[in-house]
């Protein structure tokens, strides 16, 4: 995200001494993208953050489809998922392909024993149930229900939960995860017509610095195994850091939907951008204000991408038999639409409570067992009249 952000204690220029009060040196680290070029953070570390003492085994998580092709709409009961005590146990892909995997998660219990880092893909963490405070190497953000959580890859990290009752959809994106640049100027400012702005990310702070030696692990994920290396160092032993390359957090509370006279496309609701999927927020709004508006949406075929959208809370004005948790996948090139007399009911209506997240993917999505286990089976025919 393209938004200067500093804390701790840093030198006054880039790559000089910089000195511990007992004389000796702190270790700068910079922490880029795309091989010098992307946006970075440079940090300053207590320790060396290079101290490997062990390499245990590795255990490949790499999602195996199920269902490899398909034409079929499906419709996923989310909150079935049975929780899990610990939080990478939890956590289940669903769907995937080459560029994403999305799955959900039911963790019990907080990060205690372990740090993780994903090497591969930024993650993006949508909080549907719980909250607490994702700690990292670079500070804190607490978070709650209805929080998006962006973490980019490499970042080590430890989640504690407040309670028992978490529920995540989580995204992994082999791409980074960018604001939409039509919502940018060229500086990388948010425009006026964005339906949200840079006040509304809550960037890291309460940065604390650990001086500790010992056994860390931190798990790492990889090629699409989960490694494990014991650090000889604390992982959050930074004083300090500035730099463009940081998670932060976005409420889906704070998107300010745009509405017209006819009904929006769903462009209008993108919240989060990469090369090969977008996110987009459904949120409360107004509906369509011509005489003769049909607020709900018209049938669509989504001929270049796959559509899955994750319901949250409220009234779901185009489906029927929607709950909670609930996730539908909408295929490529198969038409899909409004319920039967939901196109009609939706006329002279003023307005939606709806809370929904969707991603469309640009390339075919695969199921895994776990999305089958959570299918209902029938979904595809609710469209019979």
């Amino acid at each position: 995200m393209p938004l200067y952000h500093t804390l701790g204690k840093i030198p006054h220029k880039r790559h000089t001494v910089f000195k511990k009060p007992d004389g000796s040196l702190y270790y700068e680290q910079l922490f880029g993208t795309i091989g010098f070029d992307g946006m970075s953070s440079l940090m300053y570390h207590i320790h060396r953050p290079t101290q490997v003492k062990e390499i245990g085994k590795s255990l490949d998580i790499s999602p195996k489809a199920a269902v490899q092709y398909h034409v079929q709409s499906r419709l996923l009961k989310g909150l079935e998922l049975p929780p899990e005590d610990d939080y990478l146990i939890s956590r289940k892909v669903i769907l995937f392909n080459g560029d994403a995997h999305i799955g959900l998660a039911a963790p019990r219990k907080s990060m205690t024993d372990y740090f993780y880092k994903n090497a591969d893909a930024d993650e993006l963490l949508f909080i549907h149930k719980g909250s607490g405070t994702l700690k990292t190497m670079l500070g804190e953000i607490p978070f709650g229900y209805g929080d998006y959580i962006l973490i980019p890859r490499g970042m080590i990290y430890q989640i504690h939960f407040d309670t028992e009752d978490n529920r995540l959809l989580i995204t992994e994106s082999y791409h980074p995860i960018y604001t939409p640049k039509r919502y940018r100027n060229w500086f990388g400012q948010h425009l006026e017509h964005s339906p949200f702005c840079e006040r509304d990310f809550r960037l890291p702070q309460n940065l604390t610095s650990y001086d500790e030696k010992g056994d860390f692990l931190i798990k790492v994920k990889k090629q699409g195994h989960l490694h494990q290396l014991v650090y000889a160092t604390h992982p959050f032993d930074v004083v300090g850091w500035d730099g463009y390359n940081y998670p932060y957090a976005f409420s889906i509370h704070d998107f300010e939907p745009i509405t017209g006279r006819v009904h929006q496309p769903p462009p209008v609701h993108q919240t989060f951008e990469t090369s090969a999927f977008v996110v987009c927020s459904f949120c409360p709004r107004l509906y369509d204000y011509h005489p003769e508006a049909i607020p709900a949406p018209y049938n669509h075929s989504n001929i270049d991408s796959d559509e899955v959208l994750y319901y949250v809370d409220g009234d779901f004005m185009s489906r029927k038999g929607i709950d909670k948790g609930y996730i539908s996948l909408h295929p490529a090139g198969i038409p899909h639409g409004p319920h039967p007399g939901t196109y009609e009911a939706s006329i002279g209506k003023k307005g939606t409570e709806e809370l929904a997240v969707m991603i469309d993917t640009f390339r075919p999505l695969q199921l895994t067992q776990e999305a089958l286990n959570l299918d209902d089976g029938k979904y595809f025919k609710s469209w019979l009249e």
